[in-house]
C-alpha cells in the first residue's frame, strides 16, 4: 500500500524533554510496611495508614545500611518524550524497569528533532575518562543548530519520499538520526529509579561522582522531581546518604 502524506510535513525542532507521571501506587508508607514485616509479621499492613514522618528513622535506617528490598514496593509509570539517543542510554537500565516505545514499524514517524539549546555545552576538554563540557562559542551554537536542521530536513524529506513510494514504514526509517522525537512509557520502583539518578544525574550531595550525557540527566531530574513529591521522606534519605541507591 502506498503512503502518500496528504502534504510534505516541515521539520520542528526542541531543546527540551518532557516527563509525565501518569500512573503511580508510591508512598514512603510503602517502605514501612515491607520493612516492618520483618518483625511484625502481618501486623506490619497498620503501617499503611500510620503517619510516615513518625517513622522516618526507619527509612534513614534502611537507606544508610543499605537494606534496598523495602524500597521495590512501590511503582511509578511516567511517559516520556525524548530523543532517540536518550533512550537508548536509558534502556541500559534493565533491573526493575520495563519499557514500551512507540515503533517505527507500526505508525509514520513525527518530524521533531532535537536541536542543543543555548545553555547546552558544546564542546568537550581534556582526555577520556577526565573531560569536562565548556561552553560553545557563538560561531559554534550557529553550526550546530543549523548544520542539525538541514540533516533533519533532508532525513524526513528522504524518508517521505520512500512511504510515497510505497516502501515499508519499517524500511524507511532507517534513513532517521538518532535526535528524532520518540515516546515510551517507563515504569519503575524506588530502588530502581535511585540507581537511575545516581548514575545519570550530577549533585552536589552525590558521594560518587557521576557523567551523564545532559540530555539524559534532563530526563532523569524531571523524573526525580515527580518522585521527591511522592515519597519525600525516601528522597531525603537518599540525598542524605550521598545518592547512593541501597
Amino acid at each position: 500500500m502506498t503512503e502518500i502524506p496528504a502534504e510534505i510535513e516541515k521539520a520542528s525542532f526542541r531543546s527540551d524533554v518532557t516527563v509525565e507521571l501518569v500512573k503511580h501506587s508510591a508512598a514512603d508508607s510503602d517502605v514501612l510496611w515491607a520493612a516492618r514485616v520483618s518483625t511484625a509479621g502481618e501486623q506490619s499492613l497498620e503501617e499503611i495508614t500510620k503517619d510516615p514522618e513518625r517513622s522516618k528513622g526507619l527509612i534513614n535506617f534502611l537507606m544508610r545500611d543499605r537494606h534496598g528490598s523495602p524500597f521495590e514496593h512501590n511503582s511509578m509509570t511516567f511517559f516520556i518524550s525524548a530523543p532517540i539517543f536518550v533512550f537508548r542510554e536509558f534502556m541500559r537500565h534493565r533491573v526493575g524497569w520495563s519499557y514500551n516505545e512507540e515503533s517505527g514499524r507500526y505508525r509514520r514517524l513525527e518530524p521533531v528533532f532535537y536541536v542543543p539549546g543555548e545553555a547546552r555545552k558544546l564542546v568537550q576538554q581534556g582526555r577520556p575518562g577526565k573531560y569536562e563540557f565548556v561552553e560553545g562559542t557563538a560561531a559554534q551554537q550557529e553550526l550546530t543548530g543549523r548544520v542539525m536542521e538541514d540533516a533533519y530536513r533532508h532525513a524526513y524529506e528522504a524518508y517521505q519520499e520512500m512511504l510515497a513510494a510505497g516502501v515499508a514504514r519499517e524500511v524507511a526509517r532507517a534513513v532517521l538520526p538518532v535526535g528524532l522525537f520518540s515516546s515510551m512509557y517507563a515504569t519503575c520502583n524506588a530502588r530502581s529509579l535511585m540507581h537511575f539518578l545516581g548514575l545519570r544525574t550530577q549533585h552536589e550531595q552525590a558521594a560518587v561522582p557521576s557523567f551523564p550525557q545532559r540530555e539524559i540527566e534532563m530526563v532523569g531530574e524531571k523524573m526525580e522531581a515527580h518522585w521527591a513529591g511522592l515519597m519525600p521522606l525516601t528522597h531525603a534519605a537518599f540525598n542524605a546518604g550521598g545518592r547512593v541507591a541501597p
